[in-house]
């Protein structure tokens, strides 16, 4: 048989290049080279390559099937070893890392195990990453999602744009051919260098950050196969959408990956059933043949991918089927501007151009079916503790994703630091289920008053976990939790707002340190009842939540506040954004107490609904406190945005959910706390005379005036009045 297989050098490889029209050509000969093929086999090939009858992938490679059989035992025969470990990159056939892990340890928050991965650069382990995140990603090429992922220079730019500098990435594919995936995925992220703004230095740096594995996934020999099949999913990003082509001129189906258009702006959904495909051009004017069918665009021609929806919609298409021109990638279908203000109630999705579709289409009736094969997970990450976790939803083909769940592991860095500190903390609640009418209620015993007012930073510690270990088991849609507190039943501040957090869509990850010092007076005694609660019909959450306690004043080394607050005053709440929001607000008239030295305006403040401007969620209001005739003002100015929230992820916005987290919110984001805001007026009060304040709401600079569906602002407002220490 002579010298032993050397898997570089692939001898064959202009054959596969000749033969790269038929993928499944492509496939075999690959398959074929890696055992050593014998020409009887190649000649097999070469025979059923002509075929052009639907479904002719599946023909080639099952009538071959035996060839491969024998092809693998020569190459057995010939070099039981693999490659030669002294000139090539890949590790030998059948070299195994010992299992040191059960099923139960492949949980998020479970210590990752051990591993050895043979990439480009040799050998990586666990330990050369340690401290670092580290976001591993298993490339399928049956995913039109990730083709467009790889292929898009937006999505493979923002990666080397926008990833933090300690954060590595590990690309890993399940081809065969894992070596020439390897060296494709490599040179798509050196040629995206080309086009980024970031500093020379910091990409090179980043580029040694990033891992490109030779070796198939299911050759690993270590837990992460186990894992990704573990974890799988068939939802945003991960799965495989395709579509089934059925034609009365073959009797074999043709299944073709699929990548939908993003849903947030096509509201509608595609038939269940199997259905016409009609041929409707390329989509720039209406086409009267579609109605009632699946339309087949064309991705040509000189008008928007709206434009092309959008006509098909009016010629009573049940759905649009638009196909890339030959020898183009699928592309991310959006809405650009102003059509993005106008959704349509249709679905789209994109395939490959593909020659049987269009003969078929001329000589006989075509149908189409929808699916979505299950795949194992293209995705996970262990955080800067070492630790497992899901990096949630990709919601569109894009890098971003993958940046914005690394910003999030180096804010959840900074926020353990932080509560590694030296504080006093009161465990409120413990994982304790919240869901219906009464929420979850505890009464807990606080510091004395005394000692309360001694320490110079109170913070809510609020976790939001999910009944399940994984984020498939959270609630599916974002909602307002609101924690009271009551530390004295006849008390007038019984029952006052004390916290605010929004839901994430299906996430477990959420944790923050709310800053609530100015509120620290609505504990008028050291024994108080919290009750935290949600609307009553959400699925159930699972909270946490301590208080801390922290700069004692006086006490060495720390660094005490000039002041400390110590009475309060509610003022204005909130109510329904419609034309008579303002009327029901009236001046109130307070005296600065006496000892008092400094007067702030407290307050959280929310917009929800959506009325025909999108308020109060999507639009941008202002919000008014005039002190003696000196104006606060308030101003949400991301609301509506397209990142708006995706750009707070470093202040501990939730990334990936699975809803349009991304989007600016009014005075809020998914998945994150409230924090206060809070205005110094102390130069705006009288210490001597009464004074008045007051407040009004306004959309667009006036008085709010929807004409259906108001939208509403929760809100809590107080004066909280400081004396020095």
């Amino acid at each position: 048989m002579g010298a032993k297989f050397k898997w570089t050098k692939l001898g064959c490889l202009p054959a596969i290049l000749i033969f790269e029209r038929s993928r499944a050509t492509v496939y075999v000969l690959q398959k074929l080279c890696t055992m050593m093929a014998t020409a009887a086999s190649v000649l097999a090939i070469l025979v059923f390559t002509s075929s052009q009858a639907f479904g002719h992938e599946n023909v080639a490679k099952v009538f071959v099937s035996n060839a491969l059989e024998d092809a693998e035992k020569v190459w057995l025969e010939e070099s039981e070893d693999g490659p030669d470990n002294s000139n090539d990159v890949l590790p030998s056939k059948g070299h195994q890392q010992a299992a040191s892990w059960t099923a139960a340890d492949l949980e998020p928050d479970r210590p990752a195990p051990p591993f050895k991965l043979w990439t480009l650069d040799g050998v990586l382990t666990d330990d050369d990453l340690k401290g670092n995140p580290v976001i591993f990603h298993g490339y399928n090429s049956h995913s039109g999602f990730l083709e467009c992922l790889w292929t898009s220079n937006a999505s493979r730019v923002s990666l080397i744009d926008r990833t933090p500098n300690n954060t590595h990435y590990v690309f890993m594919t399940r081809s065969e051919n894992a070596y020439e995936d390897a060296r494709w995925m490599k040179g798509l992220m050196e040629a995206a260098t080309q086009l980024s703004t970031r500093p020379d230095g910091e990409k090179k740096a980043l580029m040694s950050r990033l891992h490109y594995v030779v070796t198939p996934v299911h050759q690993l020999g270590n837990w992460m196969p186990a894992l990704m099949n573990r974890w799988s999913c068939e939802d945003h990003g991960c799965g495989l959408p395709q579509v089934l082509f059925t034609s009365s001129v073959s009797p074999l189906p043709l299944i073709l990956k699929r990548l939908d258009a993003r849903y947030d702006w096509l509201m509608g959904s595609f038939p269940a059933a199997s259905t016409r495909l009609a041929d409707g051009g390329n989509g720039c004017a209406g086409a009267p043949a579609v109605e009632n069918s699946i339309a087949w665009v064309s991705a040509a021609g000189n008008c928007s991918f709206f434009t092309k929806v959008r006509n098909m919609m009016n010629s009573k298409a049940l759905g649009v089927l638009v196909y890339a021109p030959p020898g183009t990638p699928l592309q991310d279908m959006n809405c650009e501007g102003d059509e993005c203000g106008h959704p349509l109630n249709i679905r789209a999705t994109m395939v490959h151009w593909d020659v049987n579709i269009q003969d078929a289409l001329k000589n006989g009736a075509v149908n189409v079916t929808f699916q979505t094969t299950p795949s194992d997970n293209f995705y996970f990450a262990i955080d800067t503790q070492g630790k497992l976790a899901e990096i949630g939803w990709l919601l569109y083909p894009s890098f971003l994703f993958f940046t914005w769940q690394a910003q999030w592991f180096n804010y959840k860095t900074d926020l353990y630091h932080n509560l590694a500190s030296e504080a006093k903390v009161i465990n409120v609640f413990n994982r304790t289920v919240m869901q219906g009418d009464k929420g979850v209620v505890a009464t807990v015993k606080l510091p004395s008053v005394k000692e309360m007012l001694e320490y110079s930073n109170v913070e809510l510690d609020m976790s939001l976990s999910c009944p399940g270990t994984r984020d498939d088991t959270c609630p599916h849609w974002d909602h307002t939790i609101q924690l009271y507190v009551c530390c004295d039943e006849g008390h007038p501040l019984c029952g006052m707002e004390l916290g605010r957090w929004i839901t994430s869509f299906r996430r477990r990850i959420g944790r923050w340190l709310t800053p609530i010092t100015p509120l620290l007076p609505l504990f008028t005694s050291n024994v108080c009842t919290f009750t935290m609660k949600t609307v009553p019909w959400a699925m159930p959450w699972v909270p946490s939540l301590n208080v801390r306690f922290s700069g004692l004043m006086g006490k060495q080394g720390h660094h005490s506040a000039n002041t400390q607050p110590y009475s309060i005053i509610p003022l204005f709440r909130g109510g329904t954004f419609n034309k008579t929001y303002n009327t029901k607000y009236k001046p109130q008239q307070f005296v600065v107490p006496k000892g008092a030295t400094q007067v702030k305006v407290v307050s959280v403040i929310t917009g929800h609904g959506s009325d025909e401007n999108g308020c109060g969620e999507f639009c941008v209001t202002s919000h008014h406190f005039v002190v003696n005739n000196h104006t606060n003002v308030r101003v949400f100015k991301i609301a509506g945005t397209p990142l708006g929230c995706a750009d707070r992820v470093p202040e501990g916005v939730t990334p990936n959910e699975h809803g349009t987290w991304l989007y600016g919110r009014d005075g809020w984001c998914d998945g994150q706390e409230i924090n206060p805001w809070v205005v110094d007026v102390t130069s705006q009060v009288s210490f001597t005379k009464p004074n008045n304040v007051s407040y009004y709401g306004w959309y667009n600079g006036g008085d709010p005036n929807p004409q259906q569906n108001p939208g509403y602002i929760i809100m809590y407002s107080y004066l909280v009045f400081y004396r020095d220490m």
